[in-house]
């Protein structure tokens, strides 16, 4: 049975193959979903059409969420390639590398400001964009991806945290906008998995260990452990969840030792 026939995903945040906006990528075109993609920039813009031509794509479009333009353009080009969006999936974050990994205390007023504009704005503006193909869709689905240390202080996650925080409750006041549009805004919390971003982290193997040494699931998890909850959420399975933030993460959030 296909969730998600008739449907149209916009996929933001495929660095490569490894990355969990491709597993869900790969499980929502599974069970039906027209895709569109955007990739970050001019250089990485053969890679993207090549890595995603199986999907066979009608949009392939460059955006960075720190241009209004950029951001707009998206909005009208989704419109008049597919005339509606049911799903859009944000998967993107950045923080400059000397704030990551810097002492707390000592975050640059810029790097605070570039980071939550990337990770967290960029969920808001894009909604703002999208809104016309949403309602020509009569609704849809946003889904975006956080992680635990947007709740809690996990050692070397730093300001990547304040960001997932504050991502996670903008999509809370984005559910509570949206609901009279029939417009759902959930977050999934996955588990530390190896990514190109998650390399970015310092000690993430360690960090990832430790995660595994408490789950009460054990196992390394992968992208595709997440992309069976992208395609509930993004199906009319979940039409009246909203607001809501799920665990993909093997039980990790719910012990302490």
């Amino acid at each position: 049975m296909k969730l998600l026939e008739g449907k149209t995903a916009l996929i933001t945040g495929v660095a490569n193959d490894y990355s969990i906006a491709w597993g869900i990528a790969k499980a929502l075109y599974a069970h039906g979903a027209e895709l569109a993609f955007t990739y970050q920039n001019e250089r990485l813009k053969e890679k993207m059409h090549g890595l995603v031509k199986q999907f066979n794509p009608r949009l392939v479009t460059e955006l960075d969420v720190t241009k209004d333009e950029d951001v707009a353009r998206v909005g009208q080009e989704v419109l008049q390639t597919y005339g509606q969006v049911d799903i859009f999936l944000h998967s993107m974050a950045f923080v400059p590398k000397e704030d990551l990994h810097g002492e707390f205390a000592k975050i640059s007023r810029s790097g605070f400001a570039l980071a939550n504009d990337i990770s967290a704005y960029s969920l808001i503006n894009l909604t703002n964009a999208l809104l016309p193909a949403f309602e020509a869709a009569g609704g849809g689905s946003i889904i975006y991806l956080t992680y635990i240390g947007g709740e809690y202080a996990i050692s070397t996650y730093g300001m990547a945290g304040v960001t997932k925080a504050a991502l996670e409750i903008s999509g809370k006041y984005l559910a509570q906008s949206l609901g009279e549009r029939k417009i759902r805004v959930n977050g999934i919390s996955a588990g530390p998995i190896k990514t190109l971003a998650a390399r970015g982290i310092k000690n993430f193997s360690g960090l990832q260990q430790k995660a595994q040494d408490f789950m009460p699931l054990k196992g390394e998890m992968t992208p595709d452990d997440v992309a069976g909850t992208a395609v509930f959420l993004g199906s009319d399975l979940s039409k009246s969840i909203t607001g809501e933030i799920i665990h993909v993460d093997n039980g990790f959030h719910c012990v302490r030792g």
